[in-house]
């Protein structure tokens, strides 16, 4: 029978590109990765993203159009998305990381990343970036609408030294490079198309080479077996 899939964008890159069996659970039968990312880089997030808002894309990356950084940490959904060949069809939902508005009312969507600048991964993240962007120009009724959306990029911070503050405590200095992803819509529906192959099939496709999670789950079975 026909499905309507919920896709998150944060899956379209690293869970996708590791395991198309894991991500197939996930989205298919709601049987998720134990996750062990570490508090604090949640909480550098949140504090690089409210630093970020409201600051002038001068301030931040003087290759963008003039602009502000409007908001982060909303929410988005697209409408349906029904790719010719499957009778299945899905959705975007999930938290964008920031948009900036431009001063020609146009719309940039910009992912954070607390790391050195490292454009081979631009492809994986293009994949998210692209779903944020069809989000908000597609929206679902009622939910957030801004288009057109002109510029899709990472900032990335990368911490260089520890500096000591006069009032006492520590900061870090970092120094932020701005990596353009040129808007490709036929590339992001190509993969939408990848996706729900895999999601349609009746089973759960085979598990990545690398996915030490799959690896794990068929050692401990192996090891029950009489």
């Amino acid at each position: 029978m026909p499905e309507h899939w919920r896709l998150s964008p944060s899956d379209f890159a690293f869970l996708w590109e590791e395991c198309p069996r894991c991500f197939y659970l996930k989205v298919v039968r709601g049987v998720h990765q134990p996750t062990t990312m570490p508090g604090i880089f949640n909480r550098i997030d949140l504090i690089m993203k409210q630093f970020f808002t409201g600051k002038s894309t001068a301030e931040i990356a003087p290759a963008l159009p003039p602009g502000t950084v409007a908001f982060g940490e909303k929410w988005v959904e697209s409408r349906p998305i029904a790719v010719p060949g499957h009778g299945s069809t899905c959705f975007i939902r999930g938290k964008v990381d920031s948009v900036v508005k431009f001063d020609d009312g146009s719309y940039g969507v910009v992912d954070f990343k607390t790391s050195a600048a490292r454009g081979h991964q631009l492809p994986l993240y293009a994949r998210q970036l692209h779903s944020y962007a069809y989000a908000l120009e597609n929206p679902a009724p009622g939910k957030l609408n801004l288009a057109p959306v002109s510029r899709l990029g990472l900032l990335c911070i990368e911490p260089v030294e520890v500096l000591s503050l006069e009032e006492g405590g520590y900061a870090y200095r970092a120094q932020p490079t701005w990596i353009e992803c040129p808007r490709n819509d036929g590339a992001f529906l190509a993969f939408i198309d990848q996706v729900l192959t895999v999601l349609d099939l009746p089973e759960p496709p085979q598990p990545g080479p690398t996915c030490r999670w799959c690896q794990y789950l068929e050692t401990t079975r192996q090891s029950l077996l009489p």
